[in-house]
C-alpha cells in the first residue's frame, strides 16, 4: 500500500451511549483527519453528530432476518456468533478456516467514525471498531493476478427467519474489486461504539466500505474467495440495472426508485434534516483516483 488511513481521533472524541458528541469534538477531529475522512468537506459535515446506539442497533436492514428496519433487532437474538470461522480461499497464499478468535489475535483493532449512506436515501455516522481488510488480506497473503475480493454470509435457516423466504438467492454475497478492498478505508468491522458488533448489525464481522452504498458492506461474513472474475452480488442478481457491482455513493445517477441527490439523516434530534448527498459519500479525496477514465453512469 502507497500510504495507510490515518486517524488523530481518540476516545475523547467517541460519542457516549448516554449522549451526543458536540460540534466543536467533531469539527477538532475532522482537522486532524484533514476535514474530509468523517464525513466529507466542513461546509456539509457541519453539526453531523454520530448516531445513538439506539439508533444505530434498531434501524436496518438484514434481510436473513425479514424485510423491516425493526426485524433484524427483534430477530437476530436468534443467531450463534460464538464460535465463528472463517474460510479464506482461492488465490491466496495461505487458504484455510480461520477462527474469528485467531484472527482478532493478529489484527490491530482501530476505531473509525464513518457516514453510512443507504441505497434508499437514509444515513447515518457510526463509530465502528475494526481493522483494515488489507491486514487480514496480507495475512493470508495474495497471489499475483487475484483481482477481486467475494463475501459470503452465514447461512442458518434455523436461526435466521428471512432466509426462509426467496425474497433473495441465499445466501448472500457481495464483491470489490482488489484495490478497493486494499484501500485503507475499507474494514473489517467488529464493534460499534467500543462494544462488539451486535448481531443485528452484523456479528461478528462484517465489512465496512464508508464511500459505497450500505449493502455492498456485508454482514456476517463466513467465507472470503479472491479471485481473478468478477463475483455475483446478490441485488445484482437481483436487478443488475438497479444495483451494480460498484455501487459507489453517486448524486448524480439515481436508482431507479430513488433520485439520489440528497439523503434523511436518521436521528439527530433538532439536526435532522435532509441534505445533499455527497460523491463517494464524502471520500472523494481518498477513492477517486480509483475510478479515473470509467463512466461511472455505466460502470454504477
Amino acid at each position: 500500500m502507497a500510504y495507510r488511513w490515518e486517524s488523530d481521533l481518540t476516545d475523547d472524541d467517541v460519542t457516549p451511549l448516554s449522549s451526543f458528541i458536540n460540534r466543536r469534538q467533531i469539527m477538532a477531529g475532522m482537522a486532524g483527519m484533514g476535514l474530509g475522512a468523517i464525513a466529507g468537506p466542513v461546509g456539509a459535515a457541519a453539526g453531523l453528530d454520530p448516531n445513538t446506539w439506539e439508533e444505530i442497533t434498531s434501524y436496518n436492514n438484514f434481510y436473513e432476518f425479514g424485510t423491516s428496519k425493526q426485524d433484524p433487532a427483534k430477530y437476530a437474538h436468534q443467531m450463534t456468533t460464538s464460535p465463528w470461522k472463517v474460510t479464506i480461499d482461492g488465490m491466496v497464499d495461505r487458504p484455510g478456516e480461520y477462527s474469528f478468535s485467531d484472527i482478532m489475535s493478529k489484527m490491530k483493532i482501530e476505531k473509525r467514525i464513518y457516514r453510512f449512506r443507504c441505497v434508499e436515501t437514509w444515513s447515518m455516522v457510526v463509530p465502528w471498531n475494526g481493522f483494515e481488510l488489507a491486514d487480514l488480506l496480507n495475512m493470508v497473503g495474495v497471489k499475483s493476478g487475484a483481482k477481486y475480493v467475494s463475501f459470503e454470509t452465514l447461512l442458518r435457516p434455523s436461526e435466521m427467519p428471512g432466509t426462509r423466504y426467496n425474497v433473495l438467492a441465499w445466501p448472500y454475497v457481495e464483491g470489490l474489486r482488489l484495490d478497493e478492498a486494499m484501500n485503507p478505508l475499507t474494514i473489517m468491522a467488529t464493534g460499534i461504539y467500543n462494544k462488539p458488533i451486535p448481531n443485528q448489525n452484523g456479528a461478528p464481522l462484517r465489512l465496512v466500505v464508508p464511500w459505497k452504498y450500505g449493502y455492498k458492506s456485508i454482514k456476517s461474513i463466513v467465507k472470503i474467495t479472491l479471485t481473478d472474475i468478477q463475483p455475483p452480488t446478490s441485488w445484482g442478481r437481483y436487478s443488475t440495472n438497479e444495483y451494480g457491482f460498484y455501487s459507489n455513493v453517486n448524486p448524480e445517477v439515481n436508482h431507479p426508485r430513488w433520485s439520489q441527490a440528497s439523503e434523511k439523516r436518521i436521528g439527530g434530534g433538532l439536526l435532522a434534516r435532509k441534505m445533499p448527498t455527497l460523491m463517494f459519500n464524502g471520500y472523494e479525496k481518498e477513492v477517486a483516483a480509483m475510478y479515473k477514465g470509467m463512466d461511472l453512469g455505466k460502470y454504477h
